[in-house]
């Protein structure tokens, strides 16, 4: 899909998860048309800025009437690009990447993960599921390669952070996902998000300090 502006406000990319999450969850057969009053109030957004948000991708909806949930939901998959798989892998089967290989929504959302690895001899070999195995770190650059790997999601300890996007990277990988307490350097050809729970929290921890002193 074209948009009408190349500068999509990233708090825009945002909403539009929340919009096409709660959708899934509504479930289009049984809902078949929805207001942006409704999906407004359901999501926590404005009217007025779910219009707002659609309209930078085109024309959705009639006037009065609301949207076609499915399309909608069709729609918003698309601009996203979930509604095709992209072959992912966990770095670090710690207990977080242990949750995230877990993670029920990746596969939902068209993440599809193919692979694991870890640096730990003791987790080398053990299966995950009936197609994944961890594999030792040292294999990263050729299973990236040859399955394809689109996105590498990284959960290891800071220190080990750098080499595991250095090792993804030599293998092609195109987006990271980064969970590890350090910020990674990758070229500007790569997508990098650094996703920072320590942060999260830190502000979080600011801001009710700030309220219990008001």
């Amino acid at each position: 899909m074209k948009t009408k502006d190349n500068k999509i406000p990233e708090a825009t990319i945002k909403r539009l998860s929340t919009y096409v999450n709660y959708l899934g969850r509504l479930g289009t057969d049984s809902n078949p048309v929805i207001s942006s009053e409704i999906l407004g109030e359901s999501c926590q957004v404005s009217p007025a800025q779910i219009r707002k948000d659609l309209s930078y991708f085109g024309e959705f909806g009639v006037r009065g009437v609301g949207y076609d949930t499915k399309k909608l939901e069709a729609e918003i998959k698309d601009i996203l690009g979930i509604n095709h798989s992209w072959p992912t892998t966990v770095i670090g089967v710690g207990k977080l990447g242990q949750a995230l290989l877990n993670f029920d929504f990746f596969r939902n959302h068209g993440f599809r993960i193919i692979a694991a690895f870890d640096s730990d001899p003791g987790k080398i070999g053990a299966r995950i599921t009936d197609e994944i195995s961890i594999l030792p770190t040292g294999d990263i650059e050729k299973t990236v390669n040859e399955k394809q790997i689109s996105i590498g999601i990284i959960t290891t300890p800071a220190d080990w952070a750098q080499d595991v996007a250095d090792r993804l990277i030599a293998g092609g990988i195109k987006g990271i996902l980064n969970f590890a307490p350090i910020k990674v350097k990758v070229p500007d050809s790569i997508i990098l998000r650094n996703v920072s729970i320590t942060s999260e929290l830190d502000n979080l921890a600011y801001l009710l300090t700030q309220k219990k002193r008001q």
